[in-house]
Order: structure tokens, then sequence, then C-alpha cells
């Protein structure tokens, strides 16, 4: 039989009556998450309410939880289908272009090299996040769970409902979609 996983564990204790156990889980995932639905409804206040939306459905359902998943596929699906239904409404709304928040940006310097380094490599961060934004929605998804989130291309198909065959086209597309994007950039 395998493992149940850490974050299952806690839900579990959750459902069992322990609060503390929630309060875990949402200390250990709500950055996460919310880093995920910013990339994908592109308006950080929005991505917030989803956020509290998708805790506050997995509150709801602690008395049907069952951990037949890793708790982070089951966190991403509800988040997944709560940013389909943000983007399925017709009123329109101002997208940020990048995260203000530089602590939760994509770092690609290290601390300790020089000052043009590390201006270069946030420059170039910012344009990697403006290309990711422009991939069609479930290629961004599919990229940003498997390469930022490190989920496994099977996690990925769960969350999103599909095949791992269908994230793996995903992926590869989006990936090759940037790389296509970025090459005129000096690196």
């Amino acid at each position: 039989m395998r493992e149940i996983d850490p974050d299952a564990q806690l839900m579990l204790a959750f459902q069992a009556g322990d609060v503390s156990a929630f309060e875990k889980l949402f200390e250990r995932w709500a950055q996460p998450l919310l880093r995920y639905l910013e990339r994908i409804v592109r308006d950080a206040a929005t991505a917030e309410e989803l956020v509290q939306e998708a805790f506050l459905r997995v509150h709801r359902a602690r008395a049907r939880y069952v951990p037949e998943a890793k708790f982070s596929t089951w966190l991403y699906r509800i988040a997944t289908n709560l940013a389909f239904n943000e983007l399925r409404r017709p009123r329109s709304r101002s997208h940020h272009a990048s995260i203000d928040d530089e602590t939760t940006g994509i770092q690609l310097a290290a601390r300790e090299s020089s000052p043009e380094a590390r201006a270069h490599a946030r420059l170039l961060g910012e344009e990697v996040e403006r290309e990711m934004a422009e991939l069609p929605e479930r290629q961004r998804m599919a990229l940003w769970l498997s390469a930022v989130e490190g989920l496994s291309y099977a996690e990925v198909a769960e969350a999103l409902e599909t095949s791992e065959k269908s994230v793996k086209s995903l992926v590869h597309r989006g990936r090759a979609r940037l790389a296509e994007r970025l090459q005129d950039l000096e690196v």
C-alpha cells in the first residue's frame, strides 16, 4: 500500500476535527496557489479571491475528502476549475502584466552575482512572465504546474482533467513557443 502524503494526512486530521491541520494546509499552500492563479487569471485581486474560495471549498469538502491522490493535486484541481469559471465570465477585467512582489517572481540570477547580472536576470524574468501570459490558458497552466510547482505529468493531468499525453503535448508546445519568442533576447 502506498504511503499517504503529509498534506493528505493533515486533511484527514482536519476531517477528524483538528482545526490547526487546516491552518497548516492554508499556510503551506496559499502562496503557491496564489502564484499559480495570478499567472492564470492575470489579476492579483481576483487571484486572491480565488485562493480564498478554493480553501473555502476545501473546508466544506472535509467530510467527503478521500486521499485518492496527493492533496496538492486535488487542491490545484479545485483552483483550476475556479480559474476556468472566472475566465469564462463575460465581464472584462484589467490584467497585470507582472507581479509587483519580486519575492514571488522567477529569479534567474544568484544573489552573489553582479548588479548588472541581477538587473539582466530581472529583465529576462519579466520578459518570460510576459510571454508566459501570452500562452493559451491550458499550455500556461500545464507548464506552470509542471515546471514551477513541480507536479508530475500524471498530477498535472489529474489537476487539468486530461491525459498525461495531452499534458506532455501542452508542456512541449508551451516550452517551444516560449523558446521561439525568447530566442532573440540576449542571454
